[in-house]
């Protein structure tokens, strides 16, 4: 064998070698997988939490608000870990007041979903015409948001799930707001107030843009950790919520663990277990 095709032999062999992680990365990068940030808030530094991210292979987050750092800040780690964030979490009270600084905060990252997160006791409604009420008030924001580029969403949990007449809090706050706000469903709270996940973002199809993709522990177990489990180690039924997520059009499957013993291996476990099993052609 000449010098020449002994070279080229060489150069093969070393891109066989490598390239099942190109495809490894590349496969990560196209798969619509994300961690909600609250997850992380326990370890240490900002820094060590994106790194978290990126070893466990996933390169999108959900932020909350501003992570307590300036925009151009949270932008240099993003990029230092090759993290784009997706989404943010924005409370009620920052997205009534202070609208443009906050749209002008996730310009700066290259996010446009905003997404409120929970409401305090205080801003709960607690009839159907409260839920109404809100929704219009949610819906007018979102149309603000939709002008400036952006896209506005609401998270639920189970208080959203309370029954008025025959439509629940969820539904009726969505169809005051109108098709411009979109929905975050929470799969283990809508378990925990009593609902099918499948059912609920078939209720919800073509609106939901992202999920929280976490799990429940089975019932009395997991008590240091809020009753939630590891994605998948659980007793959610994975094989019928992911589907039927795709099938809703969600485009993010959003780690979260509200009570983590162990967070680095929870978000680790978590995107183990969505590589797996989200269908086939389920890339963002």
């Amino acid at each position: 064998m000449s010098t020449t095709p002994r070279k080229i032999a060489a150069a093969a062999l070393l891109f066989l070698a490598a390239a099942p992680g190109f495809a490894r990365d590349a496969a990560s990068h196209a798969q619509p997988i994300a961690v909600q940030m609250y997850t992380l808030r326990n370890v240490a530094t900002l820094d060590e939490q994106l790194k978290i991210v990126h070893d466990a292979g996933v390169h999108a987050v959900e932020t909350v608000g501003t992570q307590n750092v300036t925009a151009p800040e949270l932008k240099q780690l993003l990029d230092k870990y090759a993290i784009k964030a997706v989404s943010t979490h924005v409370q009620l009270a920052d997205v009534r007041k202070d609208l443009d600084s906050v749209v002008a905060f996730n310009q700066a990252l290259g996010n446009t979903y905003l997404v409120v997160p929970y409401l305090g006791d205080k801003e709960r409604p607690t009839d159907a015409a409260g839920w109404t009420a809100l929704g219009k008030e949610l819906g007018d924001i979102s149309r603000q948001v939709q002008a400036k580029g952006m896209t506005l969403a609401y998270h639920n949990h189970d208080f959203e799930l309370v029954d008025f007449g025959g439509k629940t809090g969820l539904e009726l706050l969505f169809d005051a707001a109108g098709p411009t706000l979109k929905s975050e469903l929470d799969l283990a709270w809508v378990a925990r107030a009593g609902y099918d996940p499948a059912a609920m973002l078939d209720k919800f199809s073509g609106r939901v843009f992202a999920v929280h993709a976490k799990d429940n522990a089975p019932k009395g177990e997991a008590r240091d950790e809020g009753g939630f489990a590891a994605l998948g180690q659980g007793v959610l039924d994975w094989k019928t919520i992911l589907p039927a997520a795709q099938k809703a059009g969600v485009q993010w499957y959003v780690i979260e663990h509200d009570e983590p013993r162990d967070p680095a291996a929870v978000v680790r476990i978590g995107a183990d277990y969505l590589r797996k099993h989200l269908p086939a052609g389920a890339a963002h």
